[in-house]
C-alpha cells in the first residue's frame, strides 16, 4: 500500500509509481496498470491518470513464471572445447540468451543441447554463459561447462584479465593512430533500451583502447580492446567520437547505413584469451573475419 503525498498532485500515475519503484520498469508498471493490478482508492484507472494527492494505491505484482530453457539443436561453430569450457564463434543475428522479443534460436538453447551439463551452471536461462555479445555482433564467447569453471571465469572477467580483441569498421577517417576512451557508461536518461556516456557517479567506468589498422576514403578499420565490459561499450564509445560502427542504427543514426548490404554490425570479436580454470594455462582463440565484413572491406578497398 502506497500513499500519494500532497506535493505529487498532478503527477501521472505511471510516472509516480516509476519514481517510487525503481526496480520495476515503466513499461512493466504500465502493463500492470492495464491489467487492472494497480488500484487507486480501489478504482482501476489509466496510466495517464493525474493524481490529486492523498490517494491510496495498491499494487498486485504476479510472481514471475518459472525460468526454464528448452534445449534446441542449433548448429554451433566451436573453436575450443574440453570437459570444462567451450569457446564458440557466434554469428551475427543470434541472440545470446532469451529476452524481450526473442525466446527461440538463442545461443543459450544451443549450448544446452550441445552440453546438457551446463543446465545447472549459472542462471537457468543462461547456462554457463559468463559474458555476452550483442545480437548483431559476431565472434568469440567462452562458456563454462562446470560451476568451478564458471566461478573462475567470472572472477577473471571482474579482474580484467580476460583479453578481448575486436575488429570494427567505423564511419569517418579516425585521425589518431591509437587512443583510449575512458568515459563512464550507464542507462540513457530518457531511453531505457539505450546506453550512454554519463557523468562520473552516474555510470560505471568504461575503458576502450583502439588503434587504426586501415583507413579508407570515408571509413576506418580499427582494432579495439576492452579493459571493461559494459553493455554496448564499444558502440557507445566509438559513437561518442563521431565514428559509429557501420551498421549500427541505434547509436549511429543517421550516418550508419553501410555502403553495401551488411547483416548486423561491422563488429567482430576476433580474439579471446583467458587462463584455463582448471589447467591454469592460457587459452587463446581466434575467429576469422566473417564473410559479411570481408565483403564490406573488399568494397571499401576497391573504392580506393
Amino acid at each position: 500500500m502506497l500513499t500519494v503525498e500532497p506535493a505529487s498532485a498532478g503527477a501521472r500515475l505511471d510516472r509516480w509509481l516509476s519514481d517510487r519503484l525503481p526496480d520495476l520498469s515503466r513499461a512493466r508498471l504500465q502493463a500492470l496498470i492495464r491489467g487492472g493490478l494497480v488500484r487507486v482508492d480501489g478504482a482501476v484507472l489509466k496510466a495517464a491518470h493525474r493524481l490529486r494527492g492523498g490517494e491510496r494505491i495498491e499494487l498486485e505484482i504476479p510472481s514471475p513464471p518459472a525460468e526454464t530453457l528448452a534445449p534446441e539443436s542449433v548448429p554451433l561453430s566451436i573453436v575450443y572445447e574440453d570437459d570444462h569450457v567451450l569457446v564458440v564463434d557466434k554469428p551475427a543475428g543470434m541472440v545470446v540468451h532469451p529476452g524481450a522479443g526473442r525466446s527461440l534460436g538463442t545461443l543459450a538453447a544451443a549450448i544446452l543441447a550441445h552440453a546438457p551439463t551446463t543446465a545447472g551452471v549459472g542462471g537457468p536461462r543462461r547456462p554457463g554463459i559468463v559474458h555476452r555479445l550483442d545480437k548483431d555482433t559476431s565472434g568469440l564467447l567462452v562458456v563454462a561447462k562446470t560451476s568451478v569453471a564458471y566461478d573462475d571465469l567470472v572472477e577473471q572477467l571482474a579482474a580484467r584479465t580476460v583479453t578481448r580483441r575486436y575488429l570494427a569498421v567505423v564511419h569517418g577517417r579516425v585521425r589518431a593512430n591509437e587512443s583510449v576512451v575512458d568515459a563512464p557508461i550507464g542507462r540513457h536518461p530518457s531511453d531505457r533500451v539505450r546506453m550512454a556516456i554519463r557523468p562520473v557517479g552516474r555510470g560505471k567506468r568504461a575503458v576502450t583502447r583502439y588503434r587504426v589498422l586501415e583507413r579508407f576514403a570515408h571509413f576506418t578499420l580499427l582494432e579495439v580492446r576492452l579493459e571493461t565490459g559494459r553493455t554496448h561499450q564499444i558502440r557507445v564509445h566509438l559513437a561518442s567520437l563521431a565514428h559509429p560502427v557501420v551498421g549500427d542504427d541505434v547509436y549511429g543514426k543517421p550516418r550508419s547505413r553501410p555502403p553495401v548490404p551488411l547483416d548486423g554490425y561491422a563488429l567482430h570479436a576476433a580474439t579471446l584469451a583467458f587462463v584455463h580454470p582448471v589447467f591454469r594455462k592460457v587459452i587463446e582463440c581466434t575467429a576469422p573475419i566473417p564473410e559479411r565484413i570481408e565483403r564490406l572491406l573488399g568494397h571499401l578497398r576497391d573504392a580506393g
